[in-house]
């Protein structure tokens, strides 16, 4: 099989095309702009590797897409690119759009051209055997929770933010070119990811740097937001579950039965660092900020046989300790940001 993964410098994404080449014999091709939350030094150990291709480029190119469809016979999109950092997306929410929106519109026709059976038929809605566009996608889209209950397929899109947003925009135009089209389309949407190769901005590698420098932990509000943790090994085996087995046209949620306080999350951080809880730092709580999610991934586990393997103490723990022996690689991503940080 020959892949597309879209976004594959980033956490998810190079964590994903890792696990496949380990686990197939596919060729896998990882087109990526680069941006902040790009890195290549997450795939170095395998940058030779002869069924892995690095391509740099912007999803909105669609010459540039049509040239990777063509040239490496693409039969599966595994679509991770996004503007994820919700802060920003406050700031600048048409970077979002463009990016999240239009980008994801613009692979969906590339797919739709290249697969579709008769290219000189306007309308065809035949494509060829075994192909898949999958949407990675967040729980974000579902806006918040009260105190009881789970997100499932089937709970409405209720975005609070203009990152949820913009993914829940996509999420409908991947599921439109699904209804109108028949593009073979599904749609994961996932709870919090933790794991290695975790941009700093996010919330647990963030604490570690933070605490690993002794310096304040910014908490929004009171901390007691609930969050669903997901290890990024279970994600990988998750969406591997559903390239090969989800069924067309379907959403499934992918979930960690991880709930956990941001406050709990923290202190386990700073426990198991040895570091005093005073480097808590409360501060106003972010716009619209959601104050709870849990996901249910009941259809995913009963149609699918998918489970997560990870207890959030032992996956938090493998996790701190990553980051403990690979400093030098969290150092060199904060430059990078800083850098461009500057430069925009």
């Amino acid at each position: 099989m020959n892949i597309l993964v879209t976004g594959g410098a980033g956490f998810i994404g190079s964590n994903f095309i890792k696990y496949m080449l380990s686990k197939y014999d596919y060729t896998i091709v990882n087109l990526d702009l680069l941006t902040y939350a790009g890195n290549l030094q997450n795939l170095k150990d395998i940058e030779d590797e002869e069924r892995y291709n690095f391509v740099k480029g912007d999803i909105c190119d669609r010459d540039l897409l049509t040239k990777l469809f063509h040239q490496y016979e693409i039969q599966a999109v595994i679509h991770f690119a996004a503007e994820s950092h919700v802060d920003k997306s406050i700031d600048e929410p048409e970077i979002f759009l463009k990016t999240n929106v239009f980008g994801t519109q613009a692979l969906l026709d590339t797919a739709k051209h290249y697969w579709k059976v008769r290219k000189s038929d306007k309308y065809c809605t035949e494509y060829k055997d075994d192909v898949k566009f999958i949407q990675i996608s967040t729980d974000e889209v579902y806006g918040a929770l009260g105190k009881e209950g789970c997100f499932t397929e089937k709970t409405n899109l209720s975005p609070n933010s203009p990152y949820s947003a913009s993914k829940a925009s996509a999420d409908l135009m991947v599921r439109a070119y699904y209804e109108t089209y028949k593009l073979p389309t599904v749609i994961t949407r996932c709870s919090n990811n933790y794991g290695p190769y975790q941009f700093p901005e996010k919330l647990i590698p963030m604490i570690i740097s933070q605490a690993l420098n002794n310096l304040p932990i910014p908490v929004y509000g009171d901390g007691k937001q609930v969050r669903d943790w997901l290890h990024v090994e279970d994600h990988c085996t998750a969406i591997d579950s559903v390239l090969h087995s989800g069924r067309i046209g379907e959403v499934y949620n992918v979930g960690g039965n991880n709930e956990k306080e941001n406050i709990e999350t923290i202190k386990f951080i700073l426990n198991y660092l040895k570091k005093s809880e005073d480097l808590i730092e409360f501060v106003d709580d972010r716009l619209g900020h959601d104050g709870r999610y849990a996901i249910a991934n009941t259809k995913i586990s009963e149609e699918l046989g998918w489970v997560p393997s990870n207890t959030f103490n032992d996956g938090l723990s493998k996790t701190i300790q990553w980051y403990l022996e690979n400093r030098e690689w969290t150092m060199s991503l904060i430059s990078i940001a800083n850098q461009t940080s500057k430069k925009n």
